[in-house]
């Protein structure tokens, strides 16, 4: 007698992407993006005239130019890795669950889109739907955002499968274990470890975290794991943010204070990851790898080198697939 498999669904979601690398394909991602009230928490009547009247007037083009630099023949880094993500992910979750596993790929901004996504899913006829924000650290501004955004669609789609939302996994062992393991293997290969290590964060206003948003608290949770997992020295390493926008007080450190203060110590050599991103993206193949390379070459530094996310490295799929099936026996 052949028992029947389940049918699981798993919703990988992530901020976006532009369809291209032009003017117009990154204005109407960051319309869309910023115009999302719990990514920008200002009220309307204040934000939305600088947002029509400034930022999508003049950041658009700026940005196009840096999309430009990390665009791939295949198209966006964010989507390739994702998508391929998603691939291998519900390979493996097929094999442990013994289950049909249908995983999709929904960006809270642009394509391919939460709805359309939930759609592919819905017809798979589910027994339980997963939802995975691959935002290892909650904050309103994406994982909220993001889980929002879901049951708003799943209501309008009228999707009654049961479902689950992974909120966080700041300090899930196998993500911990995953990231120390990347890290690791990048300096084999490299020959030589940094003489400082950064820790870089997306930073977001200081007011989110005074008005309650657990976001630092986790980073620095993942942080602290991550360097205990590592086995490195507590004085060669420093937490960080980056990516800062807009004019109001953002969480501290800043990454580009933190290059002058390590060029001024003599510092000449320094490695940055970012474990906050499960995927690379602009704020890391541009933002860390070339820009902030620049900065600490021009501020009298040797070398900064980024280390890689952990894309769809098998530690980190097997990292994300413990974290479904855990889901799935509450």
């Amino acid at each position: 007698m052949h028992t029947i498999k389940k049918n699981i669904g798993v919703l990988l979601t992530n901020t976006g992407t532009p369809s291209a690398p032009t003017t117009k394909a990154v204005r109407a991602y960051l319309r869309e993006f910023l115009s999302d009230s719990k990514v920008i928490q200002l009220p309307r009547w204040l934000w939305l005239p600088i947002l029509y009247g400034f930022v999508l007037t003049t950041r658009p083009q700026q940005s196009a130019k840096l999309y430009q630099k990390i665009w791939t023949a295949d198209g966006s880094p964010m989507r390739i890795n994702m998508q391929e993500i998603a691939e291998q992910l519900a390979l493996n979750l097929s094999h442990d669950l013994q289950a049909n596993v249908f995983v999709e790929v929904g960006m809270n901004y642009g394509v391919p889109s939460i709805e359309n996504a939930l759609k592919k899913l819905a017809a798979c006829q589910l027994d339980h739907l997963i939802i995975l924000p691959l935002y290892p650290q909650f904050t309103q501004a994406t994982t909220g955002s993001s889980i929002d955004k879901v049951k708003r669609q799943l209501g309008a789609l009228a999707i009654e499968t049961k479902s689950h939302s992974i909120t966080n996994y700041a300090a899930f062992p196998a993500y911990i274990n995953a990231l120390a393991e990347s890290t690791k293997r990048y300096w084999r290969e490299m020959k030589v470890q940094p003489e400082h290590l950064l820790v870089s964060f997306h930073g977001i206003p200081k007011r989110y975290v005074e008005a309650g948003d657990p976001y630092q608290q986790q980073c620095e949770i993942t942080a602290k794991h991550f360097i205990h997992a590592l086995q490195w020295p507590e004085e060669k390493w420093t937490l960080c943010y980056q990516s800062r926008f807009g004019y109001e007080k953002w969480l501290q450190p800043a990454l580009p204070d933190v290059l002058i203060k390590l060029s001024q110590q003599n510092i000449s050599q320094v490695d940055v990851i970012c474990p906050g991103f499960s995927v690379d993206c602009l704020e890391t193949l541009e933002e860390i790898a070339i820009r902030s390379e620049e900065f600490f070459l021009e501020n009298g530094g040797r070398s900064l080198r980024y280390i890689p996310a952990l894309n769809a490295l098998p530690a980190h799929i097997k990292a994300l697939a413990k974290l479904v099936v855990e889901e799935l026996k509450i």
